[in-house]
């Protein structure tokens, strides 16, 4: 049977790590935004009119992760230690990349999805115009693969 450590009694709970040791714990998350190549290569030339995309997508994602406790519930504060946020431009998409890092009683996987989630979604925001077709819909773009690479903890 599985247990769900959130539900207690059928009540959703925030689970008790008080009496875990702080351990040194890094996440990598990863997921693609697929887009039409003209907006490919309006984000590779830096020709979108909004600004400069991988810049404010990274900036958006780092803002993301640092908000992670306040937007999914159960999600434990915890002090982060490092964040990168990487891109990696391909011939259909753009891979998001986000690594978060910490030292404490609980993992950062869930921070690290928050970041690449809001990365991608702040590339759609960036594009959309470019990317909807006469109807105002998006027949090409979307966001999947959203997941866990690796996560690490102890000695790392």
């Amino acid at each position: 049977m599985v247990e769900f450590t959130h539900i207690v009694d059928g009540k959703a709970q925030m689970v008790d790590i008080s009496a875990k040791s702080d351990v040194v714990r890094e996440a990598v998350a990863t997921g693609r935004i697929y887009l039409r190549p003209a907006t490919l290569a309006a984000i590779r030339e830096g020709t979108v009119v909004k600004g400069n995309v991988l810049a404010t997508a990274r900036v958006a994602a780092t803002l993301a992760v640092k908000e992670t406790p306040r937007i999914i519930p159960m999600c434990h504060t915890i002090l982060l230690g490092a964040i990168t946020v990487d891109f990696n431009a391909c011939d259909m998409y753009i891979e998001a990349t986000v690594t978060t890092k910490s030292t404490g009683k609980t993992g950062v996987e869930m921070e690290a999805l928050t970041g690449v989630s809001v990365a991608l979604l702040t590339i759609w925001d960036m594009v959309k115009s470019t990317e909807k077709d006469e109807n105002g819909q998006y027949p090409e773009t979307r966001i999947n693969d959203i997941h866990v690479v690796e996560k690490r903890k102890g000695s790392l």
